[in-house]
Formats: C-alpha cells, structure tokens, sequence
C-alpha cells in the first residue's frame, strides 16, 4: 500500500477535512483530511488555532476519538484499515502508542467506551469491533451491518450505537452482548450521537431529519432540518441543544424540543463532522482547517485561510479542458498543444464544483451547496438553490439536466436556469451523466448504470456496491467505476423501442480500492478502458468482447499517482484526460501499437502558482512526449 504524499501548504491541511473532534475541555481539537494526516489544534485561544502536531496515515483519515480518562491518548480511524492510538502531549509532541492493524475494510468511525481502556470501530465491512486499546488486541464483534457501517457513539452508560447505509440503528451493550436493539429506516443512516446523560440518541437521516430516540429507540421527537441529507449531529455540553451538519452545506443548531436557533451557511463548509465542547461549535471544511464558531450566539470565531484545490470534474469547452475544483475555482486549459502558459481562472463560488457541462461558448457547473452557474464568456449566472448537491450534468434535448443527491433528474432552462420538471430517477445520488445519441447514462449509489431519456430508462448492469462513475464510448460501448472495487464494461443497443440494452457485458479487476472513475480510448470495436482508483492507480485493460479471460490477462496499472485519482475524461481527439486529488492531471492516448502511454502530465499547484487572478488570462497546455 503506497502512502499519501501531499506537499504541505501552510500550516493547515492540503486536502478537505472529514473529521473534527474536541477533546472534552475544549482545549484541544483534532481535525482529519484527505491529505492522510491528523492535525492537533491548540483551541485555547479559539479565535488564533494553532497546529501542535500532524499524525500521519498511509491513506485518508476518517475519525478521530480522544480518550475519555487520559486526556493525551488519540485515537485515529483511517481508509488504510487501521486504527491508530497516539500520545498527544500538551506540548505537541506526540507518539504512535498502539495501532489496531485486523480490519478488512476503511475504518469509518472510532468510539472509546467510559473505562478508556477499550474501544470500538466501525468499517465499510458493516462491522462493529470491541478492542483493547493498551495492546490491540482484538475482543469481540459488537454489532454487524448488511452495507456500510457509518457511524459509532458510545453513552455514558456504555452504550454502543451504530448507524449504516442500511438504514439500522442498532444499540447494544459490549458487556451484555445478547442484550441489543435495532430500529430500521428506509434510507441510509449516516450520522449519531448519544446525548451527554445518554437519555436521549440522535439519528442523522437521509432524508434530511433528525430522530431523537430513547435509548429503547422509540421516537421521542422528529426534527426537520433541510431538503438535504442530515449527515452529523453533536450536542451541546448540558445537553439542551444540538447541532447538525447537513449536505446543504448548513449547520443548523435546534434546542432540545426541536426549534431552530440558528442556521450557519458558509461554502467553504463541509458538515459531515460537527463537534461542540463549552461554547464552542467545530465544523470540517473543503479548505485547509476548522470552522469555529460561538455556539451561543452563532458568531464565526474563526475560519480556514487557504483553499484546497482537489479535482471533482472535467469538461471539454472548445479547444479548452475545464478542470472543477474544491475551491471553487474552474481552471482552463489547453491539452496537447506546445508551450506553457498560466491558467485561465473561472472563480464561481467559494464552496466545491462538483459537476460540469458545456456547449458552445457556454458552461454549467453544479455545485456542493446545491446551486447551478452558468457562465457565457462574460456573465455568471446562479440559479436559486436546488435543495441538495449536484454530482452529475449532461445536456439533453434542450435540457439542463441535473443528477442530484437525493436522486432526482433536475431537467432545467439552460439559458434561465429555472426548474421545468424534477422526476425521481434512482433510489441514491445521481453520481454520473454522460450523454449519449438520443439519450445519456446515468450511475449511481443504488448500484445501477440506466440508460435512456429523463423517463422511461432501462437498467443496463448493476454492481455490487455504489457505482461512481459511467463513460460511453460513442453510443456503442460503456464502462462504469464501482466501490465494490471493479469496472464494467460492455456494448450498447439501441432498440426499436428507442430503450437501450447493454451485451457482453464483462467484470474488470485490478484494484484493490474503490474505482473513482472511468473512460474508453480506441474504438467501440476493441476499446482500451482506463480506471482511476482510491489505492493511487491507473488501471488499463484491453477489451477483447469474444473473450472475457484475455480480456482480465490484459489489466495492468497503466500508472501511479500521489492521492487517489478522482475523474477523468475523453477529449475530442481521442486522448483521455485523468485528474488525481493530489493535483496531477495526465493526458493518456494510444501509441502506434495500440497501446495506452501518458503522453503528457502537469500539476494544478503549478498552474495556479503562476496565474493571475484574471478570469481572461491565457490557457495554458499540458507539456507532451513521445508515445
């Protein structure tokens, strides 16, 4: 397993941040990133946070938990399967004390029980484990999950909940171990947290509510918090009030009988992760640290100072590639053409652009707060606020078409951008568009590739787990990128009917992580799929349609980058433009034998080192060699 290499920009993290956790007096915070790394804060003076010291991961950090009785241990959960337990002294100097090294999946979420002695994790296996923390030995299993395990919170009385994707809650007791209790829901569960008394547990729904349960998991009281997913939920110290992040970028603080106090919008937030200790509220963010804010009045304390610019999207506008970032930013440039210049800069908003499509003179971009942008070459318009993420854009028979979080085709005036229809299309978000002849692809969490128009669309393949990604080579051939760690591919037809169907359809392997994204090189006849994975690599394989065994005998990793590769897409000449979060972009065509090389490569950083702050500055190329 290769180790995350991000250059360290500044004192703060170089990748969004998904995880924030006080340590109980409010003294400390630890934050975790993309970037592999554990910063610890020193919040004594929470207007001025200072780094004390970054623990390091060999892949992204997805929690942290500091321990209940010794307020210097930390734990760290992280996507390289393993848990971490470090000393952390008041100074910053800190130690690897233990590291919990038998999971078989990420690590999603870390709980410590009251005694500080053992603790639990959560894994994308589904499963819940008990362990010592003092020599990593494993203790039992607590709980186990049908899909992705999400979330754990311990009570005060030992308690052990744990959420899913699901959709059960389950509670029991570690010392007890036949005495639990589930409560199941319709949708994923992603998100809890026991109230400080341990009366009451908070349910993060995806529907966009909270559920207030006993600990028996009756419902006590139903709390409507935004059209968006409610993703994290923390309470406050006595327990009269609670806060929660939500995918409309928002955190909304509610008194314990579920009125609104207040509503915090801020699209450099990322509110998977919320945490409060006295009078202070901790949300994660896209840039480079933590928000901090007054839990009391909702005053913004302090804020990140640094974006991150990780890749989210790609889209061909004339002879320029549209590069999507985190920051909000659109950077131009031109691939394949001699010479270097600086970046032509496209600021459309300070929070992620998650999605991109063009036209012409015009693009759209879909974004993390729910928005769509337009911009023509000279005016960017935003359409009013759609009520959830928007991962995925294609354009269809004069539509807009937007692929939502919750599942929906937003079919919108691409000109006024107001909504003409929403039509419910997957049981998921709607992760991947991609246009086709009288129709597009579509790909999404429920598992499924569908083809077709914005009704009446067929099932072409369904994996195993949550599909990230659909290309289309033409409208005779398609692939698609799955956590489930394999690829897709196969040949479309088009019936009489106008519906599609999908043949030959074969498995892909190689990785040995979720598949991020996918493209075809050469043609639909004895196409070349590229994939791009969360463990660094990218894959090629040769598709051989009479003969599925040569084609998995031709899989090889084509190349490696320094994060996981994030999107990528075919340009109009053939080649295939690849994007990794570390920054890297490559350009990947066919030499004269047929085979897949990397004929060119550069580094976001680098462009936008040396661009001016102009949206009309020049484009500038991705430098070439020979295949």
């Amino acid at each position: 397993m290769r180790t995350i290499d991000l250059p360290a920009y500044g004192p703060g993290h170089s990748a969004p941040l998904t995880h924030v956790g006080f340590r109980p007096d409010g003294q400390r915070l630890a934050t975790s990133s993309y970037d592999g790394t554990v910063i610890v804060w020193d919040t004594a003076d929470p207007s001025r946070p200072t780094p004390l010291a970054r623990l390091r991961h060999r892949r992204l950090v997805n929690a942290s938990a500091w321990n209940p009785v010794d307020p210097e241990v930390l734990a760290t959960a992280s996507a390289d399967k393993t848990v971490a337990i470090w000393r952390v002294g008041d100074d910053g100097d800190s130690r690897l004390h233990t590291v919990l090294a038998r999971h078989t999946d990420d690590i999603n979420s870390v709980a410590w029980l009251p005694d500080g002695e053992r603790l639990i994790c959560v894994s994308e296996d589904g499963r819940a484990t008990l362990w010592s923390a003092a020599d990593g030995v494993f203790l039992a299993e607590v709980a186990s999950h049908e899909a992705h395990c999400m979330m754990v919170s311990v009570s005060a009385q030992g308690l052990v909940a744990t959420v899913g994707e699901d959709g059960v809650v389950a509670v029991h007791d570690p010392d007890r171990p036949t005495a639990g209790v589930t409560r199941r829901y319709d949708s994923s569960i992603e998100g809890c947290a026991w109230s400080h008394s341990g009366r009451m547990l908070a349910v993060a729904r995806d529907d966009g509510a909270v559920d207030l349960l006993t600990a028996g998991l009756e419902v006590v009281r139903t709390v409507a918090v935004s059209t968006a997913a409610a993703r994290a939920v923390a309470w406050a110290g006595d327990d009269s009030s609670f806060v929660v992040g939500a995918y409309d970028g928002a955190l909304h603080h509610f008194d314990a009988d579920g009125t609104r106090l207040h509503h915090l919008q801020d699209r450099r937030l990322w509110p998977r992760s919320v945490d409060i200790a006295h009078h202070l509220l901790a949300a994660g963010s896209f840039w480079n640290g933590p928000h901090l804010y007054d839990l009391t009045t909702g005053v913004e304390i302090t804020a990140p100072d640094r974006p991150t610019h990780g890749p989210n999207a790609l889209a061909q506008h004339g002879e320029e590639l549209l590069v999507a970032t985190d920051s909000g930013l659109v950077l131009a440039l031109r691939p394949g053409a001699s010479g270097r210049g600086p970046a032509r800069v496209i600021e459309v908003g300070e929070g992620p652009v998650l999605s991109l499509a063009s036209d012409g003179d015009t693009f759209w971009a879909g974004t993390y707060s729910g928005h769509v942008l337009r911009h023509d070459g000279t005016t960017l318009t935003t359409s009013a606020s759609l009520g959830s993420p928007l991962p995925s854009l294609t354009l269809h028979d004069g539509h807009l078409v937007a692929g939502t979080y919750n599942g929906e085709f937003l079919l919108l005036d691409p000109d006024t951008l107001a909504v003409r229809e929403r039509i419910d299309a997957h049981d998921g978000s709607v992760k991947s568009l991609t246009a086709l002849d009288g129709g597009f692809l579509s790909a999404a969490t429920d598992r499924t590739v569908e083809a077709g128009g914005p009704r009446g669309r067929g099932r072409l393949w369904e994996h195993g787990n949550l599909v990230n990604a659909v290309a289309a080579l033409g409208s005779e051939a398609a692939a698609s990128a799955s956590r489930d760690h394999t690829v897709k591919a196969g040949r479309l037809v088009r019936l009489p009917d106008g519906t599609w169907r999908a043949e030959r359809v074969q498995t892909l392997l190689g990785p040995d992580e979720s598949v991020k994204c996918v493209a075809l090189l050469g043609s639909a006849d004895h196409p070349v799929v590229l994939a791009g994975s969360y463990d660094f690599g990218l894959y090629a394989w040769h598709i051989d349609w009479d003969d599925s065994a040569a084609t998995l005998a031709s899989g090889h990793l084509l190349a490696e980058f320094a994060q996981g590769l994030s999107c990528m897409l075919r340009l109009a000449d053939g080649t295939v433009a690849v994007a990794g979060w570390d920054g890297r972009l490559d350009l990947v065509g066919l030499d004269l034998a047929g085979r897949p090389a990397v004929r060119g490569s550069l580094h976001l950083a680098d462009l936008l080192t040396t661009s001016p702050a102009t949206p009309m500055s020049a484009a500038p190329t991705i430098e070439g060699r020979a295949a």
